[in-house]
């Protein structure tokens, strides 16, 4: 029987440390958080310290019976969850669940960390353990409390203000600001025109162009030529000058040395794994997270290939350092390697420097020799890893720039003069192994690799043409994964484990959708970006949320309190909900715009956010009894669209004609999509079919398929409301409470009654809208009594409508009666 208890957080991770530390230890694990505050109001106990009351999470409850028991006999119990907060927070929750249990008494407790899975750094953590860091819980207890603070509190608002449903986040609100304001800034840019000039010349080493750099006796800037006409004019005189030559006035020759990025952090990984792989930050880290944890390397086992992938350290530990310098000798040779170690000076100020960066467990385990035990996106994210991590102690690169200038003289309007520039690589250095990757080019870009012939001063070079070109300035890129996460770090927003999920927070909210890997804010997202940086600045500003997790980042080092730090959070953030609950109009809040008047009516044309997106409306609910609706349809935003385009969207629904039996046949857009309609049948539309353009014929098609399969949906039916159907999915057995999944090996066809009795008995009960489980009948209740207790919970649910509307009715009625007694108040006191 094992002494001790090791607890880690993945099954992965378990697995590969448990064959290091021998048969005196049981390594576990905990599958992530084992608690988590109780899901609703009031786990933050605001009137008492924040007093937080926690509840373990239901799908890891047998992960933690199975700690518990393991704990009852084991001697020492180490706790080795990972090595950042969140994982000092997981270790601290597994001791008290613990305690609580009257488990860990008269037991030692032990913290343990490391950042790489291998057999010397287990066993070294093991040996030298230290205690809980009671302020790293604290701060960590603080992120979620306050997450949960404002989620609480200011997802009610949005409900109210903008749509059922949204949820505002603490760390998310700021970098959904970012996205939305470059939108904004796209959709207010002009672009403007501009000219360039450039030689075309010819040479017998090869043919090279040059670009304008001075006309009329000054320097030439990015606007001096700003139309054709001018740009024509300036090209014309500059070829009339140049008499089919231009003569080289000076060759300059700079070398300069360029320097290897340093090792990976969490979000440099992230930023290039998008720029190189084409990584989602989830998806990189979810990979990342593999490799850390360890791959079956064949007779090796499972082994660690790179340390903990959560850091913005860009330190390297000793050992490390000295097993890379060995390869790079062995493999590049000594004249790649620096005289000294390369050093690297970590950006972030609140940095946890213990941490080491991302880098390969050995070095010696280069890419080519593990690449048969991986996956592709392992090969190709380690290969990543390892060649920046070698390719940052390697030696600088050595780059010769060439800069050739021709001058042309008596040229109308002033002396001219033409450049060409040429980088070429004396010494690659660590270009060798690696070269990291940018977010846009530069002109440095363009000129790096192109090689000029050689030239002298006073030579004389052919000039085949003078060539205008026009270009407009563009407007700012929207946002990539990789610079929106370069962008949150620069800024101080969120810590490295969060940017992750942060991202993915957004796009499961459906607040930002990628095009073309870009991100680009959806009329959702805008509307409630919108609002919070209307109203409640504060607390999307980015200095502000920087300068909270500064604040966290000290109580994390003891040098901070967490309790006063909430309540200096808490009290203004509480006051100002209960305001703008009360002062925000809805209509104001969603972004409502009126765009006109329709043509036909007269009445006002606006567009407006609702329950189901984004539509347009015709009329004004406070004068007109019947208004127009209309979806806006994909693609739309009710930030761009127009009156005319707007116009279109009543044009819906449109009668198509006939069928053969005479039914009207028409096409719409209703609350899930476009559909057809022939007498009382629905029939979707395809993807590839638009409303607006759909013919007869194609929509005669459509409802002809959905009847086909509504003909052929039922396979069996025994006639006491058991079915064998024809599903989306494939065939299922129903008896309307529950649905059952059919064997492979089964035919639907053949199926039994009693087969079908039994498939039933066996499936899951049927979840509902919020995952609770429907309630089961009582045993031997028999159908009928099912049906009246289901009409008798509808007329409750009617009953209970009803007196809610008469209330709504009778709350109105007396606000109108308020607010004409005080109109009429008001006159009285103006005409005395």
């Amino acid at each position: 029987m094992a002494k001790n208890l090791l607890i880690v957080e993945s099954p992965a991770k378990a697995k590969t440390i448990n064959k290091y530390l021998g048969k005196d230890f049981q390594v576990l694990a905990s599958y992530g958080h084992v608690r988590d505050l109780k899901p609703k109001e009031g786990a933050v106990d605001t009137e008492h310290d924040f007093a937080m009351k926690y509840e373990v999470i239901e799908r890891n409850e047998k992960h933690v019976d199975a700690i518990a028991k393991a704990a009852k006999i084991a001697d020492d119990i180490y706790l080795a969850t990972d090595l950042d907060r969140e994982g000092e927070a997981i270790s601290w929750h597994i001791s008290e669940i613990l305690k609580e249990r009257g488990i860990s008494k008269g037991k030692q407790m032990h913290r343990v960390v490391f950042s790489e899975i291998t057999p010397k750094a287990i066993k070294a953590a093991v040996a030298a353990p230290r205690e809980l860091s009671h302020d790293m819980v604290d701060a960590q207890q603080a992120r979620r409390a306050l997450d949960y603070l404002v989620g609480f509190n200011l997802s009610p608002v949005l409900w109210r203000k903008v749509q059922r449903g949204l949820s505002a986040g603490r760390v998310q609100s700021p970098a959904l600001r970012m996205i939305v304001e470059r939108e904004e800034e796209i959709e207010a840019f002009v672009a403007r025109e501009y000219w360039t000039v450039e030689a075309q010349l010819r040479h017998a080493d090869g043919d090279f162009s040059a670009r304008l750099t001075k006309l009329n006796g000054k320097k030439f800037e990015q606007f001096d030529l700003t139309n054709e006409a001018d740009a024509t004019a300036a090209r014309d005189a500059l070829k009339e000058a140049a008499h089919g030559r231009l003569t080289v006035s000076e060759v300059t020759s700079k070398e300069r040395k360029r320097r290897p990025a340093p090792p990976f952090t969490t979000s440099t990984l992230q930023q290039e794994a998008a720029r190189k792989l084409g990584f989602g930050t989830s998806r990189t880290m979810k990979v990342a997270q593999g490799l850390y944890e360890g791959v079956s390397l064949g007779s090796e086992g499972n082994v660690g290939l790179i340390t903990y992938m959560r850091t913005d350290s860009t330190a390297l530990s000793n050992d490390a350092l000295d097993e890379l310098r060995q390869l790079i000798a062995r493999d590049f040779g000594n004249k790649a390697l620096p005289d000294q170690v390369q050093v690297y000076r970590t950006k972030s100020k609140n940095a946890q420097e213990a941490h080491e960066a991302i880098r390969p467990t050995s070095a010696m385990r280069t890419p080519r020799e593990v690449a048969a035990f991986l996956n592709d996106e392992q090969r190709k994210l380690y290969e990543l890893i390892w060649k920046r991590t070698v390719a940052c102690q390697m030696i600088h690169a050595t780059m010769n720039t060439v800069s050739v200038d021709f001058d042309v003289k008596h040229v109308k309007g002033g002396d001219a003069a033409f450049r060409a520039t040429g980088t070429t690589v004396v010494d690659p250095g660590f270009l060798a192994v690696y070269e990291e990757g940018r977010d846009q080019k530069t002109a440095e870009d363009d000129d790096e690799g192109r090689r000029l012939p050689r030239l002298t001063k006073g030579e004389d070079v052919p000039l085949q043409d003078i060539a205008a070109d026009q270009h407009f300035t563009e407007p700012p890129p929207r946002f990539s994964e990789a610079s929106l996460v370069k962008a949150l770090e620069e800024y101080g927003i969120g810590r490295p484990s969060t940017y992750a999920s942060i991202i993915q927070v957004l796009q499961n909210r459906e607040y930002v959708l990628l095009d073309s890997r870009r991100f680009k804010p959806t009329d959702v997202g805008r509307a409630v970006s919108n609002f919070l940086t209307q109203h409640f600045t504060q607390y999307v500003d980015y200095d502000f949320t920087a300068k909270l997790e500064d604040e966290l980042d000290a109580v994390s080092r003891g040098e901070e309190a967490w309790v006063p730090l909430m309540e200096r959070f808490w009290q203004p953030f509480k006051q100002q909900v209960d305001e703008k609950t009360e002062t925000v109009d809805r209509s104001e809040a969603t972004g409502a715009r009126e765009l006109g008047a329709d043509p036909k009516s007269g009445k006002p044309l606006s567009v407006r956010l609702g329950r189901y997106g984004p539509y347009a409306q015709i009329g004004d609910k406070d004068v007109d009894e019947k208004l127009q609706f209309a979806s806006l349809r994909p693609g739309q935003s009710m930030h761009t669209i127009t009156l005319e385009e707007a116009i279109e969207l009543f044009k819906l629904p449109r009668k198509l004609g006939q069928s053969e039996s005479g039914e009207e046949v028409s096409v719409g857009v209703g609350r899930f999509g476009p559909f057809v309609k022939q007498g009382s049948v629905y029939a979707s539309l395809k993807p590839e079919d638009d409303p607006y353009t759909i013919e007869l014929p194609r929509a005669l098609q459509i409802v002809q398929e959905k009847l086909e399969l509504l003909a052929n949906r039922i396979i069996k039916d025994f006639g006491n409301g058991v079915q064998v159907l024809n599903g989306r999915y494939g065939p299922y057995i129903t008896d309307g409470e529950k649905n059952a999944r059919i064997p492979k090996d089964q035919e639907p066809k053949d199926l039994t009654e009693q087969q079908c009795a039994e498939l039933l008995a066996a499936a899951p009960v049927k979840k509902g809208r919020f995952g609770k489980k429907k309630a089961a009948a009582k045993k031997g209740e028999p159908a009928a009594k099912k049906a009246s207790t289901k009409k008798a919970a509808a007329k409750k649910t009617v009953a209970k409508t009803a007196t809610k509307k008469a209330a709504t009715k009778k709350s109105a009625t007396k606000k109108t009666a308020t607010k004409k007694a005080a109109a009429k108040k008001s006159t009285a006191k103006t005409g005395a």
